[in-house]
């Protein structure tokens, strides 16, 4: 891509042209990782297929304000709904292996069985959706959407200026959390989703960039550490919780009070990120 305006021919580059430079590729893998989970059906794929549907459903955000806004609700409600169904198992491969140090045969067997029923249903939800017709439909809907608006978007101008946006939220997101503190995890999780986005956004865009909007990458990632890493305890709690009636008492109990541990100290390495 290059850095100017200005196409290999000498037209002027548009984000709305261009929007299947950056698609084409997300929705190859995405297809890529749900063919193979036809013959394999690992939590790999589900957790590779998720990671090309949320980048898709950031492109989408990105390209928002030259979208018509039922159009594109629409589309990221698709990418939602298949990301869910791919994400179930490897929330269960989280919690497995958060509490495997336990040695808990009786209870980490319950787990690798709720884990063998969430993947068996994310396997016939996502075969049943037919991934590959959806995303290409859906591909082909923004496309024309796109192409046949009046207006014309210059990218390079595009890409920094949605680059800035979602800094911006990230910034704001980051003050609210520092002020709610650790006992409000939702606005911690808020950090995490708005510091993906600038990441995958950077990721797109970077040839369109300046230097000084591709600068921290090394610090923006060590932001999506810490923070995904107390998303995976928190979100395994719930998940323990959710399940609890059916768990073994004692064991559940236990297990209980060690993610219980590790989120606190967990918390306490984000909130020194802010």
């Amino acid at each position: 891509m290059k850095k100017d305006d200005e196409t290999a021919d000498n037209r002027p580059a548009t984000a709305e042209t261009n929007f299947s430079t950056f698609a084409e590729p997300l929705v190859g893998e995405a297809i890529a990782q749900a063919s193979a989970l036809e013959n394999e059906g690992e939590a790999e794929q589900l957790h590779k297929l998720r990671v090309a549907l949320r980048r898709l459903r950031t492109l989408l955000w990105a390209y928002r304000p030259i979208l018509d806004e039922d159009f594109d609700t629409q589309q990221r409600a698709i990418y939602k709904f298949l990301a869910n169904a791919a994400g179930n198992t490897r929330d269960w491969d989280i919690l497995i292996g958060l509490v495997e140090a336990t040695g808990d045969t009786e209870l980490l067997e319950a787990f690798r069985q709720s884990r063998s029923e969430a993947s068996k249903k994310s396997l016939e939800t996502l075969s049943h959706a037919s991934v590959k017709q959806m995303l290409r439909e859906a591909m082909s809907e923004a496309n024309r959407e796109l192409n046949t608006a009046a207006q014309r978007t210059p990218l390079t101008r595009f890409a920094r200026q949605r680059v800035v946006a979602a800094q911006k939220q990230l910034k704001k997101r980051m003050r609210v959390a520092a002020r709610a503190g650790r006992s409000n995890y939702d606005s911690f999780h808020e950090v995490r989703k708005a510091g993906k986005k600038v990441r995958y956004l950077l990721e797109f865009f970077e040839p369109l960039l300046g230097k000084k909007q591709r600068k921290g990458l090394k610090t923006l990632k060590r932001v999506q550490k810490r923070f995904g890493e107390l998303n995976d305890v928190v979100a395994s709690r719930d998940l323990l919780l959710a399940h609890r009636t059916a768990l073994p008492d004692g064991a559940a109990d236990r297990a209980l009070k060690a993610l219980e541990k590790e989120q606190k100290r967990r918390f306490k390495a984000a909130a020194r990120l802010l």
